[in-house]
Parts: C-alpha cells; sequence; structure tokens
C-alpha cells in the first residue's frame, strides 16, 4: 500500500522514460536501413505471412457455421442466465419452523380431573379428554375417608392435603364446603393466614443459628395467649413467666416465640428461613400454586407478631404448608409433590412415571430433628390432645406424631381458620399432612379433628 503522502497524480503513458527507453524496450534502427524499399517480405517474414493468410482462410471457410452455433450457444447462456436471475429473485418460500408441542401441566390436568376420578383394582384414575388415562398416587380409601367426614359434618369449608416425605407422592388432596362448590376447585392452591404455623419457621430460624435447643426456657410476660407484643416483655425486677420452647410449641404460647423472633434469633435469621421456606417466590414449577406470602416487618412489635403467628398479612397454601411438614419429616429435604405416577396415552404406552425429586434444603438434618422433637409435644400435651385421646386419657392412634396447630380470624372466606399440620410415625415417617378447616359462624369440626381421621384411616392395617 502507497503511503498517502508520496501520492501524485500520474502523468499520461507517452513510451518514454528519462533512460530513454520506453516499457517495450524496443531498439533504434540503424540509419542506414530507413531509406530501403522493399515489396514483398522474405526469409522468415515470409513464412509468417503465410501462415497468416493459411489461419485466415480457414476462418473465411468456417464463417457459414458460426452464426448458427453462436446464437445456439447464446440463447443457451441467456437461458441459464434468465434462471440463475429468477432463482435469486424469486427464492421459493422456507416452510415456517414448526411450532414448539404445546406442554400440558400435567398437575393442573390431574387436579382438574381428580373430582371425577375413579378406582380401578387399587389405583384410581381418570381420562382426559384426549383419552391419556391419569393414574393417580392418590390412596383411594385416605381420599374417601376424609371427604366423607368433611361432607358428613357440613363443614362449611374445608381442605386436606397428604403427602409422603420420602417421594413427594400425594396421597390425598381433597375439599369440601357446604356453601360454595367453586372454592373446592382451587382451595388447595389458593392463601390463607398461616397463624401459629409460623412459629415452626421461628423455631427453625432459632435454630439454625444455635440462639437455642428444644430444652431451652425463655421468660415472658403476659397472658400465654396474649396477641399484644406491648406486655411480653420481660420485666427486669424479675417475677416473669418461663417456658421451655418445646412446651410453648405444643401449647403455641405467644410471647414465647414473639420474643424468640425479635430478641433471640433477629429479623435477619427470620426473614432468611422466610426465604429458605419458599416464600414470596416460586416454589413448585409446573403446580398452580399461589406463591405464599410474608414481607419483611418494619418494626419490633411487628416482628414480634409475625413470630408468634400473629399478622394476618403471612399467608400460605395448604399445598406449601403440607410440603414444608413433608420436608422437616424428611429430615429438611424438600420433595417435588407429585399427583400422578404415571400418565397412558390411548394405545396404553404408559409414560410420565413419576420420579422423586428433591427441590431444596430447608433445614439441616441437626434442625429437623429438634423441630420434630418439639413438634411431639402437640399431641402428647399441647394443642391437640383432645383430638388424639379419648375422654379417659387414652391414645386413639398407637403412633407417635409431630404436629402443630394454627387458629386465626380471617377474611376470604370470612371466618375462623383452624389449621393442622402434622407427620408420623416419628421415627420412620411414612405421611405428613395439613389440614384447614373455615366456620364463619358456630364450629362444625376442627382442623385437628380431620387430621385424627386421616391419621386413623392410614395407620389402620
Amino acid at each position: 500500500m502507497q503511503d498517502l503522502k508520496h501520492l501524485s497524480r500520474k502523468k499520461p503513458y507517452s513510451g518514454f522514460t528519462p533512460s530513454g527507453f520506453g516499457f517495450s524496450n524496443r531498439r533504434i534502427k540503424p540509419a542506414s536501413d530507413s531509406g530501403r524499399l522493399r515489396l514483398l517480405p522474405s526469409g522468415k517474414r515470409l513464412h509468417n505471412l503465410k501462415l497468416t493468410l493459411l489461419g485466415l482462410a480457414v476462418v473465411l471457410a468456417l464463417l457459414p457455421f458460426y452464426r448458427p452455433v453462436a446464437g445456439y450457444l447464446t440463447a443457451i447462456y441467456a437461458s441459464i442466465r434468465t434462471g440463475s436471475n429468477n432463482q435469486r429473485t424469486q427464492q421459493p418460500k422456507q416452510p415456517a419452523p414448526p411450532k414448539p408441542p404445546v406442554v400440558l401441566n400435567s398437575f393442573a390436568i390431574a387436579g382438574s380431573l381428580l373430582g371425577a376420578a375413579e378406582m380401578q383394582g387399587n389405583n384410581l384414575t381418570a381420562r382426559t379428554p384426549d383419552g391419556r388415562q391419569l393414574t393417580y398416587t392418590i390412596m383411594g380409601g385416605l381420599q374417601k375417608r376424609v371427604h366423607d367426614y368433611l361432607e358428613r359434618n357440613k363443614v362449611p369449608y374445608g381442605v386436606f392435603v397428604a403427602i409422603e416425605p420420602s417421594t413427594g407422592r400425594i396421597l390425598g388432596m381433597t375439599s369440601y364446603s357446604a356453601l360454595d362448590n367453586d372454592w373446592t376447585r382451587t382451595s388447595m392452591y389458593g392463601l390463607y393466614p398461616m397463624a401459629s404455623l409460623f412459629k415452626i419457621i421461628t423455631a427453625s430460624a432459632a435454630l439454625e443459628s444455635r440462639k437455642i435447643t428444644p430444652e431451652s426456657v425463655i421468660e415472658f410476660r403476659g397472658n400465654s395467649y396474649s396477641e399484644n407484643p406491648r406486655y411480653w416483655e420481660i420485666s427486669p425486677r424479675g417475677r416473669n413467666n418461663r417456658l421451655d420452647v418445646t412446651y410453648a410449641l405444643g401449647k403455641s404460647i405467644n410471647p414465647v416465640y414473639g420474643r424468640i423472633a425479635s430478641e433471640i434469633a433477629g429479623k435477619k435469621s427470620v426473614m432468611e428461613s422466610v426465604s429458605r421456606f419458599g416464600f414470596n417466590q416460586e416454589l413448585l414449577p409446573g403446580v398452580p400454586v399461589k406463591a405464599s406470602q410474608a414481607a419483611e416487618p418494619t418494626s419490633e412489635h411487628g416482628l414480634m407478631l409475625m413470630g408468634a403467628g400473629l399478622n394476618h398479612e403471612v399467608k400460605i397454601s395448604p399445598l406449601h404448608a403440607a410440603v414444608i411438614m413433608s420436608a422437616i419429616a424428611n429430615g429438611g429435604k424438600m420433595m417435588a409433590p407429585g399427583l400422578t405416577s404415571s400418565i397412558s396415552d390411548n394405545t396404553g404406552t404408559q409414560g410420565d412415571v413419576f420420579t422423586p425429586r428433591e427441590l431444596r434444603r430447608l433445614v439441616t438434618p441437626e434442625t429437623a430433628a429438634s423441630l420434630t422433637r418439639m413438634l411431639s409435644s402437640t399431641v402428647l400435651t399441647g394443642t391437640s390432645r383432645k383430638a388424639f385421646h379419648d375422654r379417659r386419657g387414652r391414645p386413639l392412634i398407637n403412633v407417635a406424631i409431630a404436629a402443630k396447630t394454627g387458629s386465626i380470624n380471617g377474611t376470604d372466606p370470612k371466618g375462623h381458620y383452624s389449621w393442622f399440620a402434622a407427620f408420623a410415625p416419628i421415627s420412620n415417617p411414612k405421611i405428613a399432612l395439613v389440614a384447614l378447616v373455615i366456620n364463619p359462624d358456630k364450629w362444625r369440626v376442627k382442623a385437628s379433628q380431620v387430621g385424627e381421621q386421616a391419621l386413623e384411616e392410614f395407620f389402620k392395617h
């Protein structure tokens, strides 16, 4: 490449260079030859002239054949060029890329058809409009026992979910309403005030940060079921109430868990547990469940109310609550819930076989074990003792159970909300369950009674 500063306009070629020679390098003829006249060439020039004349004669002889051949070749060339131009200007339309197949949400479809499912042998099955057969993970006997109990007692609103902790298979999922049939279609996916079930998250935050053990004793003031944090702080003069955290969880003592959240675990640990437990996020892909809600408190009293389960805006679905209990029973590992064991097409070919899948770890195995010990007091000495013992105090089910109750007023639907969450047996959990009963006016049944019916059916053999 030439340097631009050396460029100059070139002169027209004259056949002459400064050295006296042109690019043809022709020799200058002697002056003595310039005046000699020759009519015919001789020697080598004559030979070349003959060859030239011979070639000209051959060309003249072939001239009559040139035009047809040239025309033919020209036509072929024109045709080829025209075709090439047409191909460039009129490219055939490329077929549109195939649309991705519509991915059907098997969980949502199975859930919508569950009410019309029928027993085939030992399996509960349903058929989709396009001919596929769904085989459910549901235990038919358990499902019927709970639904019949809700219907027989004309429960205003009731929903039940049971899960196998080690795999995530849903063993039961049913609902009933004596007031609103439409509510039952999505009741297990909707959000309701979590109430004292949140005390499980409060306890896990303190256990994970090693601030308490199941034997820790907490001081507090005020009534055990007080809902005003202003009276919970301990008096420096002493004479405070004292309870260990295990007994307090079984009895659902509000001041104890309000103080654990605010003064022992702290807001940071509580909100970290809230996130680990799956609030404020999409936790269950493919499941048509609403994301549970738990906004960060803006004051110490707000944190106390949250820790005690008294924040009405902390909301959870029954399905999510059941998944949480299942995870604690499974040593802290949360499994993805599954509603169908397999789906067969209209030819009978089986596909979509259920495979257990771990979603996340909620707590360490040590924390899960401590929570289990603490939750065992609910049925033995706590809020569910009456539901699991007869009038003489004898247990109705000869199985060790870990459980938690919750109770709070709500508005959607309006009424008093009664929760029961449990898993059993404690040593080797086979079932985790959640029941929610909403009574607008007078009580029909409590959620713990629904749970007792379910566990009695599950362990009757």
